[in-house]
């Protein structure tokens, strides 16, 4: 039977049993009426064009043709979203937004219906532009910004090096400064001090935000952002002193042209030292920041698009999981009776449920970490930036959980699809690769729990600090005694008793560490809790939810229990309100309409292995004679 016109009948019937208005969490995620009819008509509007369309997977392709299959569709996607919409009705909200001088999004949340393997694109919108708003004077917006916006040139954000990721004071790449010639000259000094792992770096930039220690006066003045041609914009050749290239293949995101860079006595001019909170004069004179923390501004926004992320990539596996459970019968629950759904089972809804809650969970608190930067931002434009720890501590400690979380139950929620979950059409191996580079990119995990730490430490030593440190201080909960601090507490006795016992403050915190990582995984785990609850307390969301209270906690487990019974029978149309297309999902066990078997079998039958009956090279060179050979 046709997949367009078949609907599983377990599937069926629980869409048939619906008693909640799916449409409120719809709204809710994309985050009002509006907002949910504009994105539908964007998704219709790209996957209605042939040419964004996949004629083989990508899967088959070799790496080079792997990127410039991606590559195109990323680029074809741009030149569509600048087009007139065609005047239908199905694309009214788009084509009014065009005539109301909008236009369509162009940035990675498109491009992610389409790109399964990452985006060679993706670091322009989410790190170059934000870099040259947040760390480039008016001038130099006014000069780069129209034309990074334009894609007249594409950037990418160059930090990371071979020898040093997360510790950027450690960073090796030189700029020294030339008031003879008005440049700085770039300067790779060894084979660690090679940029390493930034995206879209390898083929696809020819500009880039390049972090490096800044010199003048015989004086380095730390790391700073300077704007960098990398390529000819003409013949897209490496400029003189340039060395640049691909990494090669990762685990994941095998599109995404992760590359490396080195320089060899690159000048460019003093100007393009992004000049927002610090300065160079002509005659090489520096200007401090107000603030050492603003150059890493950029960052702290990549952090919160983590979070989000994160949240939507939970939406899909657990989507994946949740409809392939309900079309999944296996065993005997109970004896002589037809093989159950494996939704009812228990054990199974363990793995689901709480990947399910987390989603809406990441969801409210990266719609808090969202408000909290833009909030952040807005009062660092008025000189006030008393807000700048606390968002560096929640976007740290958001980030660092939100990736670590997600990748566990991307893999839980995999094993719960058994061996068909193994599978690349299944979708998990492509989720689970975005998940797991995102623990350690913009930011190892490790070393962000830490910086967490020091900053809980710091609250609890001083009686002061941010909003989502204040229940430390006693400050924001009516009833402190409802809070545990045993962790910080012990934290801080750990390291009191190093300190005691004559240790350096560096070596009692490393003997710490332990301990320390703890306390701010129980801070973030609180911080996600305090925006779930307080959501739902607003009235954002109304259904299978349900606050644990105190009282609670002797009869956890029976509540847990209670808990996994309830949402049963809500799980698949909660999934379904998430509203995710096919196409986007990329998943033939999480289709909508359940026809796993017939898609896992259409998938096999793509593979170029069974274009033929017999694989006629290999079984005669190699087959052939080991048959008729003798041991």
């Amino acid at each position: 039977m046709a997949a367009s016109f078949y609907e599983n009948p377990d599937l069926k019937r629980e869409r048939q049993s619906c008693n909640f208005d799916k449409d409120e969490i719809t709204n809710l995620i994309d985050g009002n009426v509006e907002k949910t009819k504009y994105r539908r008509e964007l998704v219709e509007y790209i996957l209605s064009d042939p040419s964004l369309k996949d004629p083989i997977p990508v899967e088959y392709l070799s790496h080079e043709e792997k990127y410039a299959a991606e590559l195109k569709k990323a680029c074809l996607l741009v030149q569509k979203m600048r087009e007139p919409v065609p005047k239908e009705a199905k694309f009214e909200t788009l084509r009014k937004r065009q005539e109301n001088g909008k236009p369509l999004d162009i940035g990675v949340g498109p491009s992610s219906v389409i790109l399964k393997e990452g985006n060679a694109l993706g670091l322009h919108f989410v790190m170059f532009i934000p870099a040259i708003i947040g760390q480039g004077s008016t001038e130099q917006q006014n000069k780069w910004l129209p034309r990074a916006l334009n894609l007249e040139i594409i950037g990418t954000y160059a930090q990371t090096e071979l020898g040093h990721g997360t510790f950027l004071r450690g960073l090796e790449t030189k700029a020294t400064y030339d008031p003879d010639t008005k440049e700085f000259i770039l300067e790779t000094p060894s084979l660690s001090a090679y940029k390493w792992w930034p995206g879209g770096l390898g083929k696809t930039s020819n500009y880039a935000v390049v972090m490096a220690q800044l010199y003048t006066k015989g004086k380095c003045e730390g790391i700073h952002p300077f704007l960098v041609q990398l390529r000819d914009e003409t013949t897209h050749e490496p400029l003189p002193g340039i060395s640049v290239g691909e990494i090669g293949p990762k685990l994941g995101l095998n599109s995404n042209d992760n590359g490396y860079l080195g320089f060899d006595r690159v000048r460019i001019p003093r100007d393009q030292l992004l000049m927002k909170h610090s300065q160079v004069l002509e005659d090489g004179t520096y200007v401090k920041p107000k603030s050492t923390k603003l150059g890493y501004a950029t960052m702290v926004y990549v952090r919160v698009f983590i979070v989000q992320d994160m949240a939507q990539l939970l939406r899909k596996a657990v989507t994946i999981a949740t409809r392939y459970s309900c079309v999944r019968h296996q065993s005997e629950l109970k004896p002589g009776e037809p093989e159950p759904q494996i939704l009812d089972y228990k054990a199974q809804q363990n793995k689901l449920f709480p990947a399910l809650a987390a989603s809406f969970a990441f969801h409210f608190a990266a719609e808090k970490v969202w408000n909290l930067y833009h909030l952040a931002t807005e009062n660092i434009g008025k000189g006030d930036l008393q807000m700048l720890p606390d968002l560096h501590g929640m976007s740290c400690a958001m980030k660092a959980l939100s990736t670590s979380e997600t990748a566990k139950f991307v893999e839980t929620l995999r094993q719960s699809c058994g061996g068909h979950g193994y599978m690349v059409s299944s979708g998990f191996p492509r989720l689970y690769g975005i998940a797991t580079a995102s623990e350690t990119y913009e930011g190892e995990n490790t070393v962000l729990w830490l910086q967490v730490a020091r900053y809980l430490i710091k609250t609890r030593m001083d009686g002061s600090g941010g909003q989502s440190v204040a229940y430390l201080i006693g400050s924001d909960l009516p009833d402190n005694k409802a809070v545990d601090l045993s962790l910080d507490d012990l934290a801080m006795k750990e390291l009191a008793e190093h300190g005691r016992q004559g240790m350096a403050p560096y070596d009692a915190w490393n003997h710490s560490a332990v301990q320390l990582i703890k306390a701010a995984q129980a801070h973030a785990r609180y911080l996600v809790a305090d925006c779930f609850v307080r959501s739902v307390k607003e009235d954002k969301l109304s259904g299978p939810f349900a606050e644990l209270k105190t009282e609670h906690l002797s009869q956890l487990q029976a509540k847990y229990m209670e808990l996994l019974s309830i949402i049963r029978g809500y799980a698949v149309n909660v999934v379904d309100s998430f509203d995710i297309r096919d196409e986007a999902l990329g998943s033939v066990l999480g289709c909508w309409d359940g026809n796993a078997y017939q898609r896992l079998f259409d998938e096999a039958l793509k593979s170029p292995l069974n274009r033929n009956a017999v694989h006629r090279e290999s079984f005669e060179k190699y087959l052939k004679p080991l048959m008729k050979s003798k041991l």
